[in-house]
């Protein structure tokens, strides 16, 4: 979104990832909705707004989704319950202007099973990754305020390699289709956040690159060489044919996030226990930084904890069980992730 890929272009060096032209499907979520309805893509029925009045006005019922135009590190988006909350939401985001000066985006707030899918694409061709489901509230039962996530597992049950091709040729090969025909091929990762409707899939919103935390879950199932297939979708011929190998097993990430999180998360607390973990567990650094040779918190989402198994229980209770070794002041993580996968697997 900041030019790298240009300017990457420009020096003749390959990149895997959009341009920013291209990019703008993450960075304005007015202009995402523009080009799917554009290319077809099915999405929640909208309204984009630049006043208070103006979005209470196009407010059908309550809850209603009110989101920021712009990048908000996932708080951007209010599910508001009544007139008060949608209300309060529209002044914070068109008259305090947290999340910067663009519009506002008022939709209907969908009902489904939520799912994740990213793909790979080479500006002419979407190639799925394994699907992924994750967490946005902060809270168990999705309790509270949205956050970046808090956890996914991968695969998710229902969703196998068909069905996620079926769900890729309606969502991103037309958005991939629309761009380049528009001038501006996407290439890179493209996440689509879905609503599994009882009317079908709905995109709820556009990544332009690796999600977090899905990737943490479906990166390390992947058995082909991701190297080699990012190389492949910048060389002639691109990503045309690809088959990628997947290993069967179920991942599973839970996210440790600081204290005050989302709201005015904390940093600076003293982090223990890291030392251990489970060495077949992966702890991946997010909101970390060292104070001498102490590692503290430093951002929202501090850490990501994703254990493999050959059953999401096997998975779910490594990842548990290396998440609560790891010990630093108000830690928050959500306890239910990867329990529907749970139930519906016994």
């Amino acid at each position: 979104m900041e030019g790298l890929a240009d300017a990457l272009a420009a020096a003749e060096v390959a990149c895997f990832g959009p341009t920013a032209a291209a990019a703008r499907l993450e960075g304005s979520k007015a202009h995402a909705k523009a080009v799917m309805a554009a290319a077809g893509v099915p999405t929640a029925r909208y309204r984009v707004v630049t006043d208070v009045n103006e979005g209470l006005a196009a407010i059908a019922r309550y809850p209603t989704v009110i989101k920021a135009d712009g990048l908000a590190a996932g708080k951007g988006v209010v599910i508001a319950e009544d007139h008060a909350q949608a209300t309060d939401a529209l002044r914070e985001m068109l008259e305090q202007r947290r999340f910067g000066t663009g519009p506002v985006v008022v939709e209907e707030l969908l009902q489904g099973e939520e799912l994740s899918l990213l793909a790979l694409c080479d500006g002419e061709r979407a190639v799925p990754l394994a699907p992924a489901q994750d967490y946005k509230r902060i809270g168990d039962g999705d309790c509270g305020p949205n956050t970046g996530g808090m956890g996914a597992y991968s695969p998710v049950p229902g969703i196998d390699a068909s069905r996620a091709q079926e769900l890729c040729a309606t969502i991103h090969q037309p958005v991939v289709d629309e761009l380049r025909a528009a001038g501006t091929p996407f290439s890179g990762v493209l996440y689509a956040g879905l609503m599994l409707t009882p009317d079908g899939p709905r995109v709820l919103e556009f990544n332009v690159r690796f999600g977090d935390p899905e990737a943490q879950a479906v990166l390390p199932r992947l058995r082909s060489d991701l190297l080699d297939v990012l190389e492949r979708a910048v060389r002639p011929g691109g990503l045309a044919g690809l088959e990628l190998r997947w290993d069967p097993a179920w991942a599973v990430t839970v996210v440790l996030a600081s204290a005050g999180y989302p709201a005015a998360p904390r940093s600076g607390d003293p982090i223990s226990g890291l030392d251990r973990v489970d060495a077949a567990v992966e702890v991946t650094h997010a909101g970390t930084a060292l104070r001498g040779e102490q590692i503290v918190t430093a951002g929202g989402r501090v850490l990501n904890v994703t254990a493999l198994g050959l059953d999401p229980a096997t998975a779910r209770s490594a990842a548990y069980a290396g998440a609560d070794v790891i010990d630093f002041e108000g830690k928050q993580l959500r306890r239910d992730i990867a329990l529907r996968a749970l139930e519906v697997t016994r």
